[in-house]
């Protein structure tokens, strides 16, 4: 077994259960499958936003973000790879999420592999992905894996999970909830991340003022 790898999930989901949550499920357990079989142990730790959502909004009132929302942002700012999840709103992601993503400091995904996907009504609403959120995270500077995935709500009427060949034709979904995890396996598995660089690793101490 090579380094272990952890994967945030961060899903926008408004009910429950969501959609949003589902495809997020999805997407996790096919990255953790790939990363596994590249000979990894794999931690997931799931972001439920709707949890958080009070918190969110006293965060961008503060300016601080404390309790148990602090520690999930430590957890995916320290994170290997990130899964990104959001329902779609008036052709773009959802309020909540966004608040989600403006709490954050500015350079806390440089460089963080993301996988992004997104769930709607309907199939014309997958554009969204390429014109609304994927420039979120390129802003970002995210290291934001080719394949995005979009799952409509026709999409799990049949979602090809009996692993019929017939299945996958009618339905496209599980191949590209599979195609996008082992690009974000890939990048995971190539990357050494320690965490976000700790802004006073070049102060000074106390003692060495002292000497000086």
């Amino acid at each position: 077994m090579t380094e272990a790898r952890t994967v945030a999930v961060v899903t926008a989901g408004l009910s429950q259960p969501s959609q949003t949550r589902l495809l997020a499920d999805r997407l996790a357990a096919a990255t953790a499958r790939e990363l596994e079989r590249d000979g990894h142990g794999v931690d997931v730790h799931v972001v439920e936003l709707r949890e958080h959502a009070h918190a969110i909004m006293d965060a961008m009132l503060t300016g601080f973000a404390g309790g148990e929302l602090a520690r999930s942002i430590d957890r995916l700012t320290r994170a290997d790879g990130v899964i990104a999840v959001t329902p779609l709103f008036t052709t773009t992601y959802s309020g909540l999420f966004k608040s989600f993503v403006d709490i954050l400091d500015k350079d806390a995904l440089t460089n963080m592999p993301v996988l992004l996907a997104a769930t709607g009504g309907t199939p014309r609403h997958s554009l969204a992905l390429d014109y609304s959120l994927r420039p979120l995270f390129t802003y970002l500077r995210a290291d934001v894996v080719p394949t995005a995935v979009f799952a409509a709500t026709d999409d799990w009427a049949k979602d090809g999970s009996t692993g019929h060949d017939t299945d996958r034709d009618a339905n496209p979904l599980p191949e590209r909830i599979d195609r996008a995890a082992r690009a974000l396996a890939d990048r995971v598995s190539a990357r050494r991340h320690d965490g976000p660089a700790d802004p006073f690793a070049t102060t000074p101490s106390f003692l060495d003022l002292l000497d000086r």
